[in-house]
C-alpha cells in the first residue's frame, strides 16, 4: 500500500514538472522575437504550398509519360511526389535561416526557433523515407508517427521530461516493476529486431530457394528453421534488452507445455507431422498427389496444413496429419513417369492386327506422350457388342493434367479409326415379343 502511494505521489510530481516546463516554453514562444519567428515559419509553409500547388500537378503528369521505368524507380518518384509540399518547406526555411544570418547579420538567437523547425521538419522527411523498407502498411504508419513524435520531443527538450512521467507510470509487484516506458522500450527493441531478423530471413530464403542442390523439402524445412531462430532469437533479445527477468518464463513454458498436451492435440500433431513430411522428403512442392477424392500438385507446405491445387483452380488445405496417416498416392515422388490406360472397343469385323498398330500409332501422335517408353495395345477380352482393347502409354508430366491427356489420345483414336474405316461398335440385343396364342411364332426385333 505504501509502495502504491510513493508511486502515485512520484508520478504527480512528475507531471507537475512537465506541465511547469511547458508552461515555460509556451510562455518563450510568446515573446516578441519568437513570435517572429513563428510567423515566419507560418509564412514560409504557405509559401512552400503554393509553390506545390503550380509544380505538384505538373510533376504528376510528367511520371503519367514515363513508361518502361523499373517499379522501383517509380514507386520511389511516387514516394517524393507526396511529399513535395514537406521537401519544399524544408528548403525554403533553410534558405531563409541561411539569409538571415549571412545577409541581414541576425543575431543566432533570432533564428533558433526556424533552426529547431527546419531540423524536425528534415528529421520527419526522413523518417518518412526510411519507414518506406516496411511494407505492412499499419506498422509503417505506427512507426512513422512514433518516430515523428520521439523527434519533436527530442528537439525541444520535452523527451526526458516525458520518459520520467512514462517511467513513473508503473505498476509494481514485490520486485516486479512494470512502467510505461518499459514497455514502449520492449515494443520499440522488438520492433526493429523483428524487422531485421524479417529482412534477413527473407534474403536467406531468396538465396536457398535459388540453390538447386538443394531438395524442395529441404529448401521449405531450412527456411522454416531459419525463421523460427531469428524470430524467438529477436523476441528473447527484445525482453533481455529491456530488463525483462526470463527466469519467469520458464514457468510459463512449462504451463504451455501442459496446455499443449491436453488441449492442443491435433494442432501439435500437424506440426511434428509437418516436420517428419520435410525430413523424410515423401513430398515435396511440385510434387501431383492423389488423397480421397482430391488430385492436384502441392503448392505449399505449411507448418500446419500442405496447399494442394487442383485442375479446376480450387486449393485445398490438408492437414499434415492425414498425409502422415493416410494412404497418399504420389505421381512424381521418385520420378515424373507416369502409365495411363484407355479402354475401347470395335467390331468383330475389324483385323485386331490392324486396330493394334492403328491405336500406336494415334497415341504415339499425342505430343505429350513419351516415344522413349513406346505405347502399347493389347486384346483384353471379347465382349458381347466388341473386342476390347487397352492401350498404354506413358507421359512425364503429371502437373499437365490427367484428363486433358486421355482425352486428346482418345481424340487421336477417332480419327485414325475414321480415317481407316475401323468401326467403334454400339450395343446389339435381340428382343423377342411372346403373343398368348402358344402356336403363334414369337415376333423378333433386331
Amino acid at each position: 500500500m505504501e509502495n502504491e502511494f510513493s508511486t502515485a505521489t512520484e508520478l504527480t510530481t512528475e507531471v507537475q514538472g512537465f506541465l511547469v516546463q511547458l508552461q515555460m516554453f509556451v510562455e518563450g514562444l510568446l515573446r516578441p522575437y519568437q513570435l517572429w519567428q513563428v510567423a515566419i515559419a507560418v509564412g514560409v509553409f504557405c509559401t512552400a504550398w503554393m509553390i506545390n500547388t503550380l509544380v505538384g500537378p505538373r510533376l504528376h503528369d510528367w511520371m503519367r509519360t514515363l513508361e518502361g521505368r523499373p517499379k522501383w524507380q517509380l514507386r520511389w518518384l511516387l514516394i517524393l511526389h507526396r511529399r513535395i509540399h514537406l521537401m519544399l518547406f524544408i528548403l525554403l526555411i533553410w534558405m531563409t535561416i541561411w539569409f538571415m544570418r549571412e545577409v541581414l547579420n541576425t543575431f543566432p538567437s533570432r533564428t533558433y526557433l526556424l533552426s529547431i523547425i527546419g531540423t524536425i521538419s528534415a528529421a520527419w522527411f526522413a523518417i518518412a523515407l526510411a519507414v518506406q523498407l516496411i511494407r505492412n502498411q499499419t506498422l509503417r504508419r505506427t512507426i512513422r508517427i512514433a518516430g515523428w513524435i520521439w523527434v519533436t520531443l527530442y528537439y525541444f527538450g520535452f523527451l526526458e521530461a516525458t520518459s520520467a512521467v512514462l517511467d513513473k507510470a508503473a505498476i509494481e509487484f514485490g520486485d516486479f516493476r512494470l512502467s510505461l516506458l518499459a514497455i514502449l522500450k520492449a515494443v520499440i527493441v522488438t520492433g526493429v529486431l523483428f524487422f531485421g531478423a524479417r529482412l534477413i530471413s527473407g534474403t536467406t530464403s531468396t538465396r536457398i530457394r535459388e540453390n538447386e542442390d538443394i531438395s524442395p523439402s529441404m529448401q521449405v524445412l531450412a527456411v522454416k528453421f531459419i525463421q523460427m531462430v531469428l524470430y524467438g532469437s529477436a523476441f528473447f533479445i527484445g525482453l533481455k534488452a529491456v530488463g525483462f527477468d526470463l527466469t519467469g518464463l520458464a514457468v510459463l513454458s512449462g504451463a504451455i507445455g501442459v496446455g499443449l498436451g491436453f488441449g492442443l492435440q491435433k494442432v501439435v500433431s500437424n506440426l511434428v507431422s509437418g516436420v517428419i513430411i520435410l525430413l523424410d522428403k515423401s513430398i515435396k512442392p511440385g510434387d501431383v498427389i492423389s488423397l480421397g477424392d482430391t488430385f492436384g500438385w502441392i503448392d505449399s507446405l505449411g507448418a500446419r496444413y500442405v496447399s494442394v491445387v487442383t485442375r479446376d483452380g480450387r486449393e485445398y488445405l490438408i492437414p499434415n496429419e492425414d498425409l502422415i496417416t493416410g494412404q497418399v498416392v504420389n505421381w512424381s515422388h521418385s520420378n515424373d513417369l507416369v502409365r495411363l490406360d484407355i479402354f475401347f472397343g470395335t467390331s468383330y469385323g475389324c483385323d485386331p492386327h490392324d486396330v493394334r498398330r492403328i491405336a500406336i500409332e494415334a497415341a504415339s501422335s499425342v505430343n505429350r506422350v513419351l516415344s522413349a517408353k513406346a505405347p502399347v495395345c493389347h486384346i483384353v477380352g471379347f465382349g458381347d457388342s466388341s473386342v476390347d482393347y487397352i492401350l498404354r502409354f506413358w507421359i512425364k508430366d503429371p502437373t499437365g493434367g490427367l484428363t486433358n491427356i486421355r482425352g486428346n489420345v482418345y481424340l487421336a483414336l477417332w480419327d485414325a479409326f475414321k480415317e481407316h474405316g475401323i468401326d467403334l461398335p454400339f450395343p446389339q440385343r435381340e428382343v423377342r415379343i411372346l403373343k398368348d396364342d402358344p402356336d403363334e411364332r414369337p415376333v423378333i426385333i433386331d
